[in-house]
C-alpha cells in the first residue's frame, strides 16, 4: 500500500497525455484478452469438433472447475494487488507481486492436489480430465497472476506478450492432443502451454514468486482478500453448480450446448474480459485523480459493454448456419437455439461489471460481496429452475433474467457507496 508521501507521475500528467495513456492501457487489455481468448477458443473448437457434444460436456465440467479455482486465486492473490498496488512506485509493486504470485502458486499446488485426488477417485469419463486439470493448475494460476501483475503496473504489453507465448506453445501441444484424442489430453495440452508462459512471466518481470510469504500476504490483505474470495467463488461456484445441475437434469450434452453458445460469443467475451483486466486498476486511478468522475466512468463502462453484447448477438442471428457448423460441428444445432438468451445474459453481466469495477476501486468489499452473493443466488436459481421447467433453453432464459436482476443490485450498491464516499455537505450519510 502506498504511503502518503509516495506519488505517481500520472497525477501530474496533462489531461491529454493522461487520456492517451488510458486508451493505451485499455488497448493492451483488449489485445491481451484477444490473445488469451484465441487460445481458449481454439481448444474449445478442437474438442467440440474432434470428440463430439458429450465429450465437450466433460471438458466443460473441467473448465468450470478451473474457473472456481481461478477465482479463489484471484480473490486471495491478485484482486487485492490491483486494488492497492495499481500505479504505485515500482519498489512497492515488486514486493507485492512477489508475495501475490507466490500466493497464486500456493493455491494452485494445494487445490491441484485436491483435483488430482478427486479425478483418480472418480474414474470413468470424467475422472481423467479432472486429474489432468489438477496437475496443470499451478502453472495455469501463476500465468494468470502475471497478467494481473503487469496490468497493475500499467504494462499491459507484457501481459499481451505472455499470452502470445502461451498461444505459440499451444500449437505443438494441440497437435499431440489431437493424435491422442481424449479430453484429458486436451486439458494437459492447454495447461502445459500455460505453464510455459508462466515460466516466461518470471523472465519478463525478474521477480521470483515467494510461496513462503503467502501467509503474510493473506494476513495483510485479509480485509479485502477474504471478502473477494467469497465473492469470486460465489460467482464461479454458481456457474459450476448450474453446469453440474444442468447435466443432472437435462444431460451432459446440454452442458456442451451451453458452452457452444458461449463460444459463439467468444470474440465479444474476449473484449469484455479484456476490459475487465484493466477496469479495476483504471477505476482506482480515476478515484485517486478525479473522484467525482468515477460514477460516469462506471456508467460508460457498463453501458458500452451491454450495447456491445446486444450488437454481437444480433450479428450471430444473421450469421449463415453453415458458418456455425464449420466452427462447432455437431454442437452448432443445439447451441444456435441459445443465441438470444445467452446474448441477453452477457449484456446483463456486462452492465453490472461497470458497477463492480467502481465498488472494487472504492474498496467497498462488503457491498460488492452482498451484490455478488445476490447475483449468484439468482444465477443458480434461474439456471436450474429454468432447466427444470423448459430444459436447456429454459436454463438459458433463466440465466438472462438472473443477470439483469443482479446487475440492478450492483448499481444500487454503487450509488450508495458513492454517496458515502462523497457525503452530502448538509446531511450526514451513515453506513447502514
Amino acid at each position: 500500500m502506498t504511503t502518503e508521501g509516495e506519488k505517481t507521475t500520472a497525477s501530474a500528467a496533462p489531461a491529454g497525455s493522461a487520456r492517451r495513456a488510458l486508451v493505451g492501457r485499455l488497448s493492451w487489455g483488449l489485445a491481451d484478452q484477444a490473445a488469451s481468448s484465441v487460445s481458449n477458443f481454439v481448444v474449445g473448437v478442437y474438442v467440440a469438433r474432434s470428440l463430439g457434444v458429450t465429450a465437450f460436456g466433460v471438458f466443460t465440467l473441467a473448465w468450470v472447475t478451473y474457473g472456481v479455482v481461478l477465482n479463489v486465486s484471484r480473490g486471495l492473490a491478485t484482486d487485492p494487488l490491483v486494488v492497492r498496488f495499481s500505479g504505485v512506485p515500482e519498489a512497492s509493486w515488486r514486493g507485492a507481486v512477489a508475495r501475490s504470485t507466490g500466493t497464486a502458486l500456493g493455491v494452485g499446488a494445494a487445490l491441484g492436489a485436491v483435483c488430482l485426488a478427486a479425478g483418480l477417485g472418480i474414474g470413468g469419463r470424467v475422472g481423467p480430465a479432472f486429474a489432468a486439470l489438477g496437475v496443470m493448475l499451478p502453472g495455469l494460476l501463476l500465468q494468470d497472476a502475471w497478467r494481473f501483475s503487469f496490468f497493475a503496473a500499467g504494462t499491459g504489453r507484457k501481459a499481451f506478450v505472455n499470452d502470445v507465448v502461451w498461444g505459440v506453445a499451444l500449437v505443438p501441444a494441440m497437435v499431440v492432443a489431437v493424435r491422442v484424442g481424449s479430453v484429458a489430453a486436451f486439458v494437459l495440452a492447454w495447461g502445459a502451454s500455460a505453464t510455459v508462459a508462466a515460466g516466461y512471466g518470471y523472465l519478463q518481470s525478474g521477480i521470483r514468486p515467494r510461496m513462503t510469504e503467502a501467509r503474510g500476504w493473506l494476513r495483510e490483505q485479509r480485509d479485502l482478500g477474504y471478502r473477494y474470495l467469497v465473492e469470486n467463488v460465489s460467482l464461479s461456484g454458481a456457474s459450476q453448480l448450474r453446469a453440474y445441475g444442468l447435466g443432472a437434469i437435462v444431460g451432459v450434452g446440454a452442458v456442451g450446448a451451453v458452452r457452444g453458445a458461449e463460444l459463439l460469443l467468444g470474440p465479444f467475451l474476449a473484449v469484455l474480459m479484456g476490459l475487465s483486466l484493466v477496469t479495476v486498476p483504471e477505476a482506482a486511478r480515476v478515484l485517486r485523480q478525479a473522484p467525482h468522475r468515477l460514477g460516469t466512468f462506471c456508467v460508460l463502462l457498463g453501458g458500452g459493454q451491454a450495447v456491445g453484447a446486444l450488437l454481437w448477438g444480433t450479428a450471430l442471428l444473421l450469421m449463415p448456419g453453415r458458418l456455425g457448423e464449420l466452427a462447432l460441428g455437431d454442437v452448432w444445432t443445439s447451441a444456435s437455439e441459445l443465441i438470444v438468451p445467452v446474448s441477453l445474459g452477457v449484456a446483463g453481466a456486462g452492465l453490472g461489471t461497470g458497477a463492480a469495477a467502481g465498488l472494487r476501486a472504492l474498496g467497498a468489499a462488503r457491498r460488492s460481496l452482498r451484490s455478488q452473493l445476490f447475483a449468484s443466488a439468482c444465477y443458480v436459481s434461474g439456471g436450474l429452475g429454468g432447466a427444470a421447467v423448459a430444459g436447456t433453453v429454459g436454463s438459458a432464459w433463466g440465466i438472462a433474467a438472473a443477470t439483469v436482476s443482479g446487475s440492478a443490485v450492483w448499481w444500487l450498491h454503487l450509488r450508495s457507496a458513492l454517496r458515502e464516499h462523497h457525503p452530502d455537505p448538509i446531511r450526514e450519510v451513515r453506513t447502514p
